[in-house]
């Protein structure tokens, strides 16, 4: 199953805090973040509150929906006061024309010597090949993990974890993208985040080997694979859907259990045209 990225803004409107709502999500995950110490945490961490209302912002902040407890946005935006945060970070391919921004030799080459690029979305896929050149690449995400713990955010979710799956000749391997994922969910969890995986359903069973602590998932109800997630996570899954079939699936399964929400493809804000934002309870 194909991932799906798109390019942040910067934040540019907040909610005002709400120290109640804090407690509150808190107390909700307060039994779980026993279970990430389990799955490799090196300090206790804050789970998402599960069977919460979700939203998934990568197109650009704006004010959640009422009801919602939990938001997803780009590693540049700020988080929103009150709410449990996830802060997104392309860890395993570069930004779109963001080679230059990696050592040359960090970038994944073909026999021929050309950069291995992920063509749907114009990104260099990174070298996680040799230890030393996950260590290298870590360095650097973990920088940006350290400015969304900063920020206030209270989780992390690294993309492109199947980046392994578009590298040619075997170039990387699942063994490749489990040992970097580790490095960065080591890091994440001694900042006091919690750790998402994104997609890669053959990878959801090597979660606590991993350090993972929840998933987010997109079109597991497009895909049928929602159970293999939970199989893996519990209830400590959040899904997008991109169809109302998708999210029909998902919520027909799964409603009581997960978080699940339907957006249109681009995710983009509250206002613009096109924007799209479901719940099971639209279903």
């Amino acid at each position: 199953m194909r991932h799906n990225r798109f390019p942040a803004r910067r934040a540019a409107t907040l909610l005002a805090a709400s120290a109640a709502l804090a407690s509150f999500l808190t107390a909700c995950s307060g039994d779980a973040s026993d279970d990430a110490q389990d799955a490799g945490g090196t300090d206790k961490v804050t789970l998402p509150p599960v069977h919460a209302g979700f939203d998934y912002q990568l197109g650009g902040p704006y004010v959640p929906p009422n009801g919602t407890k939990i938001v997803t946005r780009d590693r540049t935006a700020s988080p929103v006061p009150g709410l449990y945060n996830i802060c997104y970070v392309n860890a395993f391919q570069a930004q779109p024309d963001a080679e230059q921004d990696w050592d040359s030799d960090l970038l994944l080459r073909d026999g021929d010597g050309d950069v291995v690029m992920d063509e749907d979305w114009g990104e260099a896929i990174l070298d996680i090949g040799t230890a030393a050149k996950r260590e290298r690449i870590a360095r650097k995400v973990d920088g940006w993990i350290d400015q969304c713990a900063s920020k206030g955010f209270q989780a992390v979710e690294p993309d492109n974890y199947d980046s392994y799956t578009r590298a040619p000749d075997d170039l990387l391997s699942a063994n490749d993208a489990k040992a970097f994922l580790t490095l960065l969910a080591t890091h994440a969890h001694k900042k006091g985040l919690a750790i998402g995986q994104k997609n890669t359903v053959d990878l959801a069973p090597a979660r606590k080997e991993v350090g993972l602590d929840f998933a987010v998932v997109e079109e597991c109800g497009a895909y049928e694979e929602c159970g293999d997630y939970v199989d893996a996570f519990r209830d400590n899954v959040m899904v997008i859907e991109y169809t109302e079939r998708g999210l029909e699936r998902a919520c027909e399964s799964w409603s009581d259990d997960i978080s699940i929400v339907r957006r249109d493809l681009d995710v983009v804000t509250d206002g613009d045209s096109g924007y799209v934002r479901e719940t099971c309870d639209d279903v």
